[in-house]
C-alpha cells in the first residue's frame, strides 16, 4: 500500500497529462498500482468496517485467555506456546476440539500484534500489574549532618499503594537498587513501569530515549517493560506525582534523623506499608486489600538477584587515588599508585577490587557538585605496618583525636608497629570504626597492649562499654555437683 505522499504525486502527474506507464517509470512504482490509484476518485477516508466472521476457535478462546493470564506469573520459558496450547486442547477436549494448528497459530499471532500495538499508549485505567516511578527530594539528618536526598517512589495506580527508597542522587544505580529492594519486598515484578523522563535510567534527546547499559541489563534480568511520558506531560503519571508530594509531607516531616540511608531504607519499606490500611480514595476498599490483587498479577522474581553495580576501569594517581564523576576522589591502596584498577560503583557504596576480584577497599559513595575525598584507612594500615616511618605523613594520623595522635607520636618504632598491628587485627575482626574507638579508649586508660585493645574492641562491638554482658547459662548445677561432699555437706 502506497503512502499518501506517493498517491499525491501520482494524481499530480495525472493532472499534467501523463499516462500510467510514464508515471510508473518516473516514480518507480508498479504500473498496475499506478493505474489503480489513477482510477480512484474518493480519498475522503472514513472508518473502515470489518464484518465479524465466526471462527471455529471461538468456543475455546475464553479458556486460552485464562491460560495466558496464568502465564503472567510464570517464568518466560514455562509459558504456553501456540503448539503447547494446541496439544493441550487436543488432550483435554478429545473429539470436541477440531481446529487445525494453523488456525490457532494465526490467532496467537494476532493477540501478540494487538498487545504490541497497544503497549505504547498510556491507559487512563491502570492495570493491577503496572507501576509508575518518579524522584522527589527532601532533607534528612544523616549521621548528625543535614543533607538533601533524592527519594524514589514506585506507585501502583490500580491500588494507590506506593513504596519509597532514599538515595544520594538520581543515578541508574540508585534506580536499580531501589526497584530491586521493592521487588524483593513485594515478592514480584510489575509488567510495566512508567517514568516521567529518562533521569537516572538513560538519556533523552528530543523524543528518543537511550537507556543506560546498567538499567538495560536490570530491565532484561527482571523482565519488565518501560514507558516514558511525553515531554511536558507529567499528568500521564499523575498517581506517582501525587504520591511524591504525599510522601514528602508525611514521611519527611519532621526532618528524619537517620544513622545511614541503607539502614533507613529497610525501615522505609515498613513505613510505606504502614500507609496501606487506609481506605482507597474512591474504590471502597483499603489500599492493602487492593494491593493484594496487584501482587497476584505481578510477574515472578528471577531465580538469582541482580548485582546492582557498574564496573569501571580507572587510573590511579601517585597516591593511589582515583576520580569518579569528575569531582569525587577515592583511595585504593598506596601500592596501586599509577595503575589501572577495577571499581564497582553502586548506589550507596564504591568498591575497589584487586586483580583476583577480591574487595580491596570500600567507600561510601559521594554525591553532590563539590569535590570530595574519601579514604579507606584499612588499605593504608598494611602499608604502615611495612613502613612505620610513614606515620607522621599518613592520612590515618589525621583521622584520630589530638590526644591519641600525641601519644602515638611519642612511641618508638617498635611500639608504634605493635599498636598499628593491633589496630589492623581489630579492624579486620570488628570494623575500622570500632578499632579506632577501642584504641582511643585504651590510650585513655593507659592500656595499649594487644590483649587490652582486643578486649575493648570486643566489648564495644557486642555489648558497648556501658553495657552489661549477657549472664550466660546458669552454672550452679556444676558447683553443686562438684563441690558437694559424699555425706551431702558443702
Amino acid at each position: 500500500m502506497l503512502q499518501m505522499n506517493q498517491i499525491d504525486q501520482i494524481k499530480d502527474l495525472q493532472r499534467q497529462g501523463y499516462g500510467p506507464k510514464e508515471i510508473a517509470a518516473r516514480l518507480g512504482i508498479d504500473r498496475k498500482t499506478t493505474s489503480k490509484y489513477m482510477r480512484t476518485e474518493d480519498y475522503s477516508g472514513g472508518i473502515p468496517s470489518r464484518k465479524a466472521v465466526p471462527s471455529k476457535l471461538d468456543p475455546w478462546k475464553a479458556e486460552i485467555a485464562q491460560w495466558l493470564e496464568e502465564d503472567r506469573r510464570m517464568r518466560f520459558k514455562q509459558r504456553h506456546t501456540a503448539k503447547r496450547i494446541h496439544d493441550r486442547l487436543l488432550a483435554e477436549h478429545p473429539g470436541e476440539y477440531g481446529c487445525s494448528y494453523s488456525i490457532l497459530q494465526r490467532y496467537m499471532k494476532g493477540l501478540k500484534e494487538e498487545r504490541r500495538l497497544t503497549s505504547g499508549f498510556l491507559e487512563l485505567v491502570w492495570a493491577p500489574d503496572e507501576a509508575q516511578a518518579d524522584f522527589g527530594e527532601a532533607d534528612v539528618i544523616e549521621a548528625g549532618v543535614k543533607r538533601m536526598v533524592k527519594f524514589l517512589v514506585l506507585s501502583f495506580p490500580s491500588s494507590n499503594a506506593a513504596y519509597v527508597q532514599a538515595f544520594g542522587g538520581e543515578t541508574a544505580e540508585c534506580v536499580c537498587q531501589g526497584l530491586k529492594d521493592i521487588f524483593e519486598r513485594v515478592g514480584g515484578v510489575p509488567s510495566r513501569i512508567v517514568f516521567d523522563n529518562a533521569s537516572g535510567v538513560g538519556r533523552r534527546v528530543r523524543d528518543r530515549v537511550t537507556l543506560s547499559e546498567l538499567f538495560l541489563r536490570f530491565k532484561c534480568h527482571y523482565g519488565f517493560s518501560v514507558s516514558f511520558c511525553n515531554p511536558d506531560s507529567g499528568h500521564e503519571k499523575g498517581n506517582v506525582e501525587n504520591k511524591v508530594g504525599y510522601i514528602r509531607r508525611n514521611f519527611f516531616v519532621p526532618i528524619p534523623v537517620v544513622a545511614s540511608l541503607p539502614e533507613w531504607n529497610r525501615e522505609l519499606l515498613d513505613i510505606s506499608e504502614g500507609d496501606f490500611p487506609r481506605p482507597h480514595y474512591k474504590k471502597g476498599s483499603t489500599i492493602r486489600e487492593l494491593f493484594d490483587a496487584d501482587r497476584k498479577a505481578f510477574g515472578p522474581l528471577p531465580a538469582k538477584a541482580f548485582a546492582v553495580e557498574r564496573l569501571e576501569q580507572v587510573r590511579t594517581d601517585g597516591y593511589g587515588k582515583f576520580c569518579i564523576d569528575d569531582r569525587h576522589w577515592y583511595s585504593s591502596a598506596p601500592e596501586l599508585a599509577l595503575r589501572s584498577v577495577m571499581v564497582g560503583i553502586g548506589a550507596h557504596a564504591l568498591t575497589v577490587y584487586d586483580d583476583s576480584g577480591a574487595p580491596l577497599a570500600v567507600h561510601e559513595r559521594a554525591y553532590g557538585d563539590g569535590r570530595s575525598d574519601s579514604i579507606d584507612y584499612r588499605t593504608s594500615l598494611d602499608q604502615l605496618l611495612r613502613k612505620p616511618g610513614a606515620w607522621r605523613n599518613c592520612a590515618l594520623r589525621a583521622a584520630i583525636s589530638d590526644s591519641a595522635r600525641e601519644t602515638l607520636d611519642g612511641l618508638d618504632r617498635n611500639d608504634l608497629h605493635r599498636v598499628l598491628d593491633s589496630l589492623a587485627r581489630n579492624a579486620e575482626a570488628f570494623g575500622f570504626d570500632v578499632a579506632i574507638d577501642s584504641l582511643e579508649e585504651a590510650l585513655r586508660l593507659g592500656k595499649i597492649d594487644g590483649f587490652s585493645t582486643q578486649a575493648l574492641a570486643a566489648r564495644m562491638a557486642f555489648d558497648g562499654l556501658a553495657g552489661v554482658p549477657d549472664s550466660g547459662p546458669d552454672l550452679g548445677a556444676y558447683d553443686r555437683a562438684f563441690m558437694t561432699a559424699k555425706d551431702g555437706s558443702q
